[in-house]
Formats: C-alpha cells, structure tokens, sequence
C-alpha cells in the first residue's frame, strides 16, 4: 500500500556517538524524502562527531573515529539537511524518542531554528510495538519477510522502516493512511519537548514530567519560583527543552504586558 501523502515525508534514521540526547552526537544521518506523487529522493551522510566514538558504540554500527575524521561537521551540513526536511513530516524507527529529540539537539546547536510546530511524526517502532512488539530486524522479517542484511546501517535501517510502514498498512485495515493519523496512534504521551521533560496535562497546559515540580504546571512554577527556570538553562537540559520552556516563560511575560 502507498502512503496517502499531502506533503513529502521524511524518513530517516542517525548513527550516533551513544544514546545521551543532550551529550551524544550524530556519525551518520540517511534521510528517504516520499513526495506525495509517489516520487521519492534519498540521502546518505558520514558525519564527524567532534568528540570520540567509544569503542562499544563503534561495535554496533561499525562506523570508526578514522571513518569520520575528515568527515564534515554537523553544523557544516545542517543548512543542507535541514533544506531537506523542511516544511516536511517525519518518520522513523524509535524516531519519536531518540531520533527526532537528538536531530533538535544537532539542529540547534548549529544554529538552525528547528521546530515540530507545523510538523507531525509517525514512529513505526510504535505501531510494530503495539501490534507485535518486535524488533526492527524481526519486523522487517515478519511484515516483508525478508532478512535485514546491514543492520545497524543508517541507510538500510531507514529504507527497512519505510517498507515496514507500508507494509503495515497493508496488513491492518484498521490503520488510516494518513499521516497525521499515524502520528496519533505513535505517540506515546503528548510531550511540549522532545525529551519528556515537559508533558502536556490532561487541561492542555504544560507541566513538568521530573523533580520536586513533578506534575505542576510549567507557568504556575515560573511564577512562584522563578529561580526554577535559571536553574534548568544552566542545568545539563537538552537545549530543545531549554527553549521551549523560554518560549512558555515568554508567552506568559507577554500576557501580562498585553
């Protein structure tokens, strides 16, 4: 089944440093762009992390320090990657908790202003996990029964999701080929930033998901205890969170003002 599409989607898988959103980084991002005709684009980038791949890492995926030591940087390649996914949904494997969350890191640390506002996300490992709960190897064997050769390949991993997804559609009938459907039924819980730090309550409002404030609302915080805020901006908080907390903190002072 082809994917009903009003805007190109995005699929795309990283290769990183570890699976520390805020510290690790990226050593290889494959993006499989699927236009709405059905056309599609694909891309494959090595990436030098600026920081050393521990060897445990390098045993998953296989990318060395020597393999990427004249790579180029992230942030030489984010106005490129970023050209790429723009104004684009996204998809992928895990995408929702790992994937997406460490792009923002990347994204934002290069200079680039990205953000979901305008853009929804389908995590296949989600629907998979829901269905069957597997593993990507096992999903790729089970909805297309074929064997994922090259595991751990940010390109194959990112072209077996693809398929996976389709291939979904095909067997449950229950699943609408619509993007923004699927991004309902794959997201967990409703977050304001990437990470979970900060959910949305059951009133719509932002709250905070840790610590002493566990399940208070992000503004009431801020305004009791405004230290609270400085306390997370120079705290180690993933810089998507640290800005999305400065976009709540804003709105309300503008509130106030209007």
């Amino acid at each position: 089944m082809d994917l009903k599409l009003t805007r190109p989607i995005c699929f795309f898988d990283l290769e990183t440093t570890g699976i520390n959103v805020a510290k690790d980084r990226v050593v290889e991002i494959s993006i499989l762009k699927i236009y709405p005709n059905g056309n599609k684009k694909s891309k494959t980038w090595l990436v030098n992390p600026e920081m050393v791949i521990p060897d445990e890492v390098i045993a998953v995926h296989g990318i060395s320090n020597e393999k990427v030591a004249n790579e180029p940087t992230f942030a030489a390649l984010s106005k490129e990657i970023y050209a790429m996914i723009k104004d684009c949904d996204l998809g992928g494997y895990n995408s929702d908790r790992f994937d997406i969350p460490l792009l923002a890191e990347e994204m934002l640390r290069a200079g680039v202003d990205f953000d979901m506002k305008n853009t929804v996300s389908v995590d296949v490992q989600t629907i998979f996990f829901k269905m069957e709960k597997r593993t990507l190897e096992a999903a790729y064997k089970f909805y297309c029964d074929k064997e994922l050769t090259n595991a751990h390949s940010a390109a194959a991993d990112t072209n077996a999701t693809f398929e996976v997804l389709k291939s979904q559609l095909d067997r449950y009938p229950e699943l609408e080929n619509d993007i923004k459907k699927l991004s309902e039924f794959t997201t967990r819980k409703k977050f304001a930033d990437f990470a979970g730090f900060i959910i949305i309550d059951q009133d719509g409002d932002a709250a905070f998901s840790f610590g002493k404030h566990k399940g208070k609302k992000v503004d009431e915080v801020l305004e009791k205890e405004p230290g609270y805020f400085g306390w997370i901006l120079n705290a180690d908080f993933p810089l998507y969170t640290k800005k999305v907390l400065t976009q709540i903190k804003l709105s309300k002072l503008n509130n106030k003002l209007s």
